[in-house]
């Protein structure tokens, strides 16, 4: 039986990195060794579970249906384990899906007392600007900013940040200082994030204009969009803890700071029709004691 599951993970974890050579080393096996076991598993299953070519390793149509059918499996013998376990010790792996900008500046700055207090997890942050696809891309909770589409899945709240608008010193120096938020539509603004294609609203003491934002350079990764910013390409709209390091050193300017311009929310999904494992829960209890925010509610 521990063969069988150990294949199985083996399995998983070749799946989740495209690579025999990877999922060898994480199992302290070699590359030949790896291919063997699945190869065995594949014979007893009798069919073919990965597509091999000298460029990738990717699942076959069987092999997804397969992995979506014992992924589940393993995790819940996970909580089994962690739960007899009864230390709150977490081992396996764990993998979470976020943007760039939160990994480096929300993320990173904070997971060394939760890596610490679980030595024997391995974290994997898949950072992509781009939504991922919890089942097709094997990851076990994502972190999404703003409106959730439509979908099954559960997602918890994890804090609300405030929106602000800023710009470099050197842009404001050019452009001239905005003192009202109807002198930001003769202004550039870098498209990108909250900002792309959508108006901003402002609002202070009763009254509210809102302003249609335009600008010559579109980014669609927050983080360059913010240096974008400094750089003095134009304003920028993103969130407070995202540029909180540029004000503090006076590389940004906060435009408008008695106008309330909204917020933006953040969830952990966690995929559908599955129990969350262990690690993704407590990792996303730790973020939300480390982030604000606390409500459990269906995307959508």
């Amino acid at each position: 039986m521990s063969d069988q599951i150990s294949a199985l993970r083996l399995f998983v974890r070749v799946a989740a990195t495209g690579s025999f050579s990877q999922a060898a080393r994480e199992h302290n096996l070699t590359q030949p060794t790896a291919s063997r076991i699945i190869a065995l598993l594949e014979e007893k299953l009798g069919g073919t579970l990965f597509m091999r070519t000298t460029r990738a390793v990717t699942l076959t149509e069987s092999g997804a249906e397969y992995l979506a059918r014992i992924k589940p499996v393993l995790d819940a013998l996970d909580e089994a384990d962690h739960a007899v376990r009864g230390n709150g010790q977490l081992r396996g792996s764990l993998r979470v899906g976020v943007s760039s900008i939160v990994a480096s500046r929300v993320l990173v700055p904070s997971l060394s007392e939760f890596s610490e207090h679980h030595a024997q997890l391995r974290i994997e942050l898949v950072v992509d600007d781009r939504r991922q696809d919890l089942i097709s891309e094997n990851v076990d909770v994502v972190l999404r900013f703003g409106k959730l589409a439509d979908s099954s899945a559960i997602a918890r709240r994890i804090g609300r940040w405030p929106l602000v608008v800023a710009a470099s010193p050197s842009y404001i120096a050019r452009k001239g200082l905005p003192i009202l938020p109807a002198d930001l539509a003769s202004h550039n603004f870098v498209i990108a994030g909250p900002t792309a294609g959508k108006v901003l609203t402002f609002k202070k003491d009763g009254s509210e204009i809102s302003i249609q934002t335009d600008g010559s350079l579109a980014i669609t990764g927050a983080e360059v969009a913010i240096n974008a910013g400094v750089c003095g390409l134009g304003i920028i709209v993103a969130s407070l803890p995202s540029v909180e390091r540029e004000f503090g050193q006076s590389r940004l300017v906060r435009l408008l700071p008695d106008w309330d311009v909204g917020d933006i929310t953040a969830h952990a999904l966690f995929p559908s029709g599955q129990t969350p494992k262990p690690a993704a829960r407590a990792f996303v209890d730790f973020i939300v004691r480390h982030l604000g925010g606390d409500h459990v509610e269906t995307a959508g």
